[in-house]
């Protein structure tokens, strides 16, 4: 005996078909809007980070197995919706749909939300883009003259690239937060797409000053690639790259240096440090989920104490992992609070930029002081960089660290505080407002 096609319904009639299918789109707006009310709240509790996700997309994306586009959308208004709540009886009336809730969303503002909501209720997304150019008008664009893509169908030269307009991928605007764009029509995305086994079609807009760099080293790698390949070019280019930024934020070297002495500041990672860690860890966030599952996050990796240093916490290899953003939030948020971590983190939003400027300037000064102290063959030169963050002249800090009493091989702490002793009687400066080294 045949199995019935469940999904068959020829056998239903018309009315039947026509009243099922209004009862079918009524339920569906009713979940749609419990399923964001639910991914709105999901979200803003950062339960995604338990499940070994770094971020509310990724969750959508990988655990229920939503398509990218989908996920986006979603996550978007959801958040607009928890912002503006009249957004989800509109929703479940069917006076909005999700892409009219993304058109507006830029546009909605505190009490005047309701009324635009209102507004645009039962329109179409091109009256309701036609609504927002009277309420909000833009200025006129200016003339534009530029080059045009290649016709389809004509291959592009060696070292062509090919023209597109696209912006940031979704994934990318959610990794950032999620921010609503202001422009209404959304960009199309660059693309990496797959074309045989280790062969992918690259697009992408790039900047004049881009292609003025990439056929500056197509220029430079003459000899080396004498066809100018754009591959082989960003292949060598994007090497080098790596190289530098895993040097710089972990510490990586084939010629690594023996390990200093230990600074004062209890935060301060060695490069000989974060080098061992890295490796240790393969270059990938190291939370678990409460399931076993490891979070794939390779991007935004921060050194994250296991023992907090506010809680006596080392900076050793044994209590450092690598941790991206959201995992090392939420850990801060286990060991002191969501309350406490939220008000630290707001306090860090409100610094004054003058002060954020004037503090990197002074970390920016240490930190040639204190490698001109590596290289000078002056006794205690490695005290010097403390002392002018005090507030000491070049000259005072040189002939306290020459001065100093206590050995060359003694803490570096306990150096310092000679030289302050030597400093003391006739020192008239008053200390910086924070004598602590900078982080």
């Amino acid at each position: 005996m045949s199995s019935v096609n469940f999904w068959s319904l020829t056998h239903l009639a018309d009315h039947d078909l026509t009243r099922d299918l209004a009862t079918s789109v009524s339920k569906d707006r009713h979940t749609t809007a419990l399923l964001l009310a639910q991914i709105a709240e999901f979200d803003a509790r950062r339960l995604y980070a338990s499940a070994a996700c770094s971020s509310m997309f990724e969750f959508c994306v990988r655990e229920h197995r939503m398509s990218e586009d989908v996920a986006y959308k979603r996550i978007r208004v959801a958040r607009t919706a928890r912002q503006h709540p009249a957004v989800y009886p509109a929703l479940v009336d069917g006076r909005l749909n999700l892409s009219g809730v993304l058109l507006l969303a830029p546009f909605l503002r505190g009490g005047s939300a309701g009324e635009l909501i209102a507004a645009a209720s039962g329109m179409t997304n091109a009256q309701i883009e036609q609504l927002l150019a009277e309420r909000f008008p833009q200025p006129a664009p200016r003339d534009l003259v530029g080059p045009v893509a290649t016709a389809p169908g004509r291959a592009a030269s060696v070292g062509q690239l090919a023209v597109r307009p696209v912006g940031m991928s979704d994934s990318q605007r959610i990794e950032a937060g999620g921010a609503p764009e202001a422009a209404t029509q959304p960009s199309r995305r660059a693309r990496l797409a797959p074309l045989a086994p280790g062969r992918f079609a690259l697009q992408v807009t790039i900047s004049g000053t881009t292609r003025d760099k990439l056929r500056r080293a197509q220029e430079l790698l003459g000899h080396a690639i004498p066809s100018g390949d754009l591959d082989a070019v960003l292949e060598r280019a994007l090497d080098a790259l790596i190289e530098k930024l895993e040097r710089r934020k972990f510490g990586a070297t084939d010629k690594p240096r023996a390990r200093s002495r230990r600074s004062v500041n209890p935060r301060r990672i060695p490069a000989a440090i974060r080098r061992e860690v890295f490796e240790r860890d393969g270059g990938r966030c190291t939370f678990v989920s409460a399931s076993g599952r490891r979070c794939e996050s390779r991007t935004r990796l921060e050194f994250d104490h296991a023992t907090p240093v506010a809680r006596g916490g080392e900076t050793s290899v044994a209590n450092l992992r690598l941790r991206c953003r959201a995992h090392n939030q939420h850990d801060a948020d286990r060991a002191f609070g969501p309350g406490f971590m939220a008000r630290k983190r707001e306090g860090g939003k409100r610094l004054p930029r003058p002060h954020i400027d004037a503090l990197d300037q002074r970390r920016a000064t240490f930190e040639r002081e204190r490698a001109a102290a590596h290289d000078t063959c002056q006794p205690n030169a490695d005290v010097i960089p403390w002392l002018r963050q005090l507030g000491f002249r070049p000259d005072e800090a040189r002939r306290a660290a020459a001065g100093c009493a206590s050995p060359p091989d003694a803490p570096l702490d306990e150096r310092v505080r000679a030289a302050l002793r030597r400093l003391a009687p006739p020192c008239t400066h008053a200390p910086a407002p924070s004598a602590a080294p900078p982080t």
